[in-house]
């Protein structure tokens, strides 16, 4: 049997002999086929999960660095020095840093809690369009 193989070698091209030996190697059933389009989808969607599961899970631990270090380096160093410690590739790592920014933005002033204090300082109703509407065909009734 290994006659047959070095004798069938020696006759064949380079590349169909690196072709055997990859197949010998990676046999077809490891590498998928073409996947239809709702297996497609389904993939994609998976992938965005996962991607941004890892990108939430970056954050946390961005927030928990940047606690840890809060009394030796400023918040802006210590989500570098994260991203550089664990050695986040760059698409990943401007993700990580601007959404870790915009946790400790909205921690430090909260936009709900500026809205609703603007809110509060507004003593005005609200301007309800429909029931001036409303009041016009009263008035239009009467006095027809």
């Amino acid at each position: 049997m290994v006659r047959e193989v070095r004798v069938w070698l020696l006759d064949q091209q380079p590349h169909s002999i690196m072709r055997w030996l990859l197949r010998l190697l990676f046999p077809e059933r490891l590498f998928a086929r073409r996947l239809g389009l709702e297996a497609q989808q389904r993939l994609l969607l998976a992938q965005a999960r996962a991607e941004e599961s890892t990108v939430r899970t970056h954050v946390d631990n961005a927030l928990m660095f940047v606690d840890t270090l809060a009394e030796d380096l400023p918040f802006d160093s210590a989500i570098d020095t994260y991203i550089r410690e664990m050695g986040i590739p760059e698409p990943l790592a401007s993700t990580v840093a601007a959404r870790t920014l915009v946790v400790l933005g909205e921690e430090l002033v909260p936009y709900r809690r500026r809205a609703l204090e603007s809110a509060a300082q507004d003593e005005r109703p609200p301007l309800r369009l429909d029931d001036s509407a409303l009041g016009r065909q009263r008035h239009a009734v009467k006095r027809a």
